[in-house]
């Protein structure tokens, strides 16, 4: 049995104090690294990606739909797919309408770019009632130039700002999967004057900083319910058959 210790209010009321601490200085330094961010140099984008729309051609400063900035979730679909990746399904299920009206008062538009050819994305968008703008990049560099597909018959082995040399140091073994395959990721995007600025990539974990469902569930006793969580068993204390999300 792995569910939490039961003891007076007086004691929670004391340990929770505690957390609270280390909470508010979780908020401090997040804050701190949210000004770091913002202060980070931008690259101007020179190459012209073409990608392919519900309503033709496209290009990158089109998807801004005039507004300043542009989120680009990297959505993971494999040319070869049917369906698209089950993680990146369940995210993007998440996003509401409201979501993406915020974001546009802030003058941010939201799209998804993923290699699979549009008329697969499209039909899974149409399964799913999704209405976010998503495009093709199908026989463009852009995947693999914001690595998130991996082929290193096309680029040299690089994920997450770590050389392959790097990942092996640390007894990772990334690359050793069959190639090319596709990972998830979030860009973001500047434009001044008609001119298009990469600001930002993050990838793995790094997405789980926008929060979602998993930042609900890091509140509850049961958290996420995946087997790398501490303390173990804790989700089949309460349901013995409870599903591990992560598989």
């Amino acid at each position: 049995m792995t569910l939490p210790r039961i003891t007076t209010r007086d004691e929670w009321l004391a340990a929770r104090k505690e957390l609270l601490e280390k909470e508010k200085q979780l908020t401090r330094l997040r804050d701190s690294i949210n000004t770091e961010r913002r202060n980070l140099p931008m690259v101007e984008v020179e190459k012209d990606y073409v990608f392919d729309g519900p309503d033709g051609r496209v290009r990158l400063l089109d998807m801004f739909d005039g507004r300043a900035q542009l989120i680009i979730q990297h959505f993971m679909f494999d040319p070869a797919w049917e369906d698209g990746c089950p993680s990146c399904t369940a995210g993007t299920d998440e996003l509401s309408p409201g979501f993406f009206e915020h974001l546009h008062i802030r003058d941010t538009s939201y799209a998804m770019v993923s290699r699979a050819p549009l008329a697969k994305l499209q039909r899974w968008k149409e399964k799913k009632g999704w209405t976010v703008p998503w495009y093709s990049s199908y026989g463009s560099d852009f995947n693999y130039d914001f690595g998130v597909t991996i082929d290193e018959s096309v680029r040299p082995g690089e994920h997450n700002y770590r050389t392959k040399a790097e990942h092996e140091a640390r007894g990772s073994d990334f690359f050793d999967y069959d190639q090319p395959f596709e990972m998830p990721g979030r860009s973001c995007f500047l434009q001044v004057d008609g001119r298009v600025f990469h600001t930002y990539s993050q990838y793995e974990r790094g997405l789980e900083s926008t929060g979602g469902s998993y930042y609900f569930l890091d509140l509850t006793a049961l958290g996420r319910q995946e087997e790398w969580e501490e303390p173990k068993g804790r989700s089949t204390a309460v349901r013995p058959n409870m599903p591990d999300f992560a598989q």
